[in-house]
């Protein structure tokens, strides 16, 4: 789990090395941690059947394999495409194979509060790495190389791998027959909506055709698995999950919590390293305030709770986040140091604290033990589908308003000459991904000063200006959670089960 959390972290706080060293853009960066995470929640639940099939330690074992190729392959890769291919499809596939087994093994090999011990256990490990890992990233980039990083996690994965040997399998006792067409449209659905973002960001075409298949297989899905459970049929997952408003409302929370994330995880960083130049190291120690205080706030939450609804809790939560993006996005042109941005930050971080010490102890209070593995497998998909959208939609967003601003910009310009502008505005789009102020700053050298000055305030003005419209799907995510927890409210309070009780941080 600390591997898991850690990567993502890894990747997000050396974005600019990682572009400079394999000579390609913030938005191919972008579209591989998007899939990676797409790859994982979209096929987290088949795997979770594969791991019943063949074996939940088997599957723990080979999927941390599959994990460890991804982060070898961030050690040696010279291109874009081998990260594509190895760390965010082979390694994606990896977290859908262990991420399900690790949980049932600890359902199966523990009891009552053991069991809750040890989950809380995996999940703090997940809110450490959260914490530390920006700061880890960015001394280690900044130091010696990001592909040290990824070495780290090959080496830690290869001792967890050794240690397994001293883990006892839990054998599957259910119907062991398989929902192919659940499968598909599940992985269809999810796939076609991420996918559809992407293609969107690339500038390529088809993006409605993918979006609109993308929904038809998810509302498909539903159809599919509601209709085989009528007819006593396997199925993909119990629809009748969701008959329980608890459940349902605290899986739309976690997808909600995680858009609103990854909107912030994929903005943030990008800002520092090309608008102000910082370093990865800079950038980790920025991003501190978030992650540290999340982690204490979720620590802090979980233990001292007492007689507060857990609907309240995450009412606040969703509180705080939405006032620190309201802060953040009149703040972004103004400020000019990491300074500036620490209250907003520890604000984010209080607020993302609270909804991670509540809503997986709360969508899955409700749920019986013998259905409580089933339960935690939708609730990991939920949330590794919303991280990848969340990733996915606000890279989208931010680089979809940095080309239409620079021609804008560039053709409404009084300083720059009318036969000039086009070019400018091409050349801004071109290389605003890969490309510091300072850099294009040294670029500009040769130019009259006046040139200089306009297409740098045109440079800083459109960033500025991308970044404040990224950070509104976070704060969209988190409006809409301020209403669903209303809703929560209104709901009289589950008593945890014993195996939710300490899934509080996974």
């Amino acid at each position: 789990m600390f591997v898991f959390v850690i990567d993502t972290s890894f990747m997000n706080v050396s974005i600019s090395a990682v572009v400079q060293d394999l000579d390609t853009t913030v938005s191919g960066v972008q579209s591989a941690v998007a899939i990676e995470a797409l790859v994982s929640a979209a096929f987290i639940l088949i795997s979770s059947k594969v791991g019943d099939l063949v074996g939940r330690k088997r599957a723990f074992v080979v999927g941390m394999v599959f994990y460890a190729v991804g982060a070898l392959a961030m050690v040696f890769a010279q291109g874009l495409a081998a990260i594509i291919v190895f760390w965010a499809i082979v390694g994606g596939l990896g977290a859908s194979l262990y991420l399900p087994a690790m949980q049932s093994l600890i359902h199966g090999n523990f009891e009552g509060k053991t069991r809750a011990k040890v989950f809380a256990l995996v999940g703090a490990s997940g809110a450490i790495a959260a914490a530390i890992g920006p700061l880890i990233g960015g001394f280690v980039t900044t130091v010696v190389s990001w592909r040290v990083g990824f070495l780290i996690e090959a080496l830690i994965i290869a001792v967890v791998v050794v240690g397994s040997r001293g883990i006892r399998d839990v054998p599957y006792t259910g119907d062991r027959s398989v929902d192919v067409v659940g499968a598909l449209l599940s992985v269809i659905g999810m796939g076609g909506l991420v996918v559809g973002v992407l293609v969107w960001q690339e500038g390529g075409e088809s993006v409605a055709l993918l979006l609109a298949i993308g929904a038809a297989a998810m509302a498909g899905l539903v159809y599919w698995l509601v209709r085989r459970k009528r007819e006593g049929k396997p199925t993909l997952l119990d629809p009748t999950l969701f008959a329980s408003k608890v459940f349902s409302i605290g899986v739309s929370q976690i997808f909600l919590q995680q858009v609103a994330l990854g909107g912030m995880l994929i903005a943030l960083p990008i800002y520092l390293q090309l608008v102000w130049g910082y370093n990865a190291l800079e950038a980790g120690i920025t991003l501190a305030p978030l992650s540290l205080t999340m982690f204490g706030v979720a620590l802090l939450a979980g233990r001292r709770a007492g007689r507060r609804r857990p609907s309240g809790i995450v009412r606040a939560g969703f509180v705080l986040l939405a006032a620190s993006i309201v802060i953040l996005i009149p703040l972004v042109p103004r400020a000019d140091s990491g300074w500036h941005l620490i209250v907003p930050l520890m604000l984010s971080g209080a607020g993302l604290g609270l909804l991670a010490s509540q809503l997986n102890n709360y969508a899955l209070a409700p749920i019986s033990e013998e259905r409580v593995g089933e339960a935690a497998g939708v609730t990991s998909a939920t949330g590794s589908f919303g991280l990848s959208f969340g990733l996915a939609f606000a890279g989208a967003i931010m680089l979809a308003t940095l080309s239409i601003s620079f021609t804008n910009m560039a053709e409404s310009s009084t300083v720059l000459p009318p036969a000039d502008q086009q070019r400018v505005a091409d050349v801004l789009e071109e290389d605003a991904q890969v490309m510091s102020d300072a850099q294009l700053e040294g670029l500009l050298a040769g130019q009259p000063p006046a040139i200089q000055e306009e297409i740098l305030s045109i440079n800083t003005d459109a960033r500025h200006l991308a970044l404040q419209v990224a950070l509104l799907v976070a704060l969209l995510a988190s409006l809409v959670g301020i209403v669903n927890a209303f809703r929560m409210m209104r709901l009289p309070d589950p008593a945890p089960s014993a195996a939710a009780e300490g899934m509080a941080l996974g």
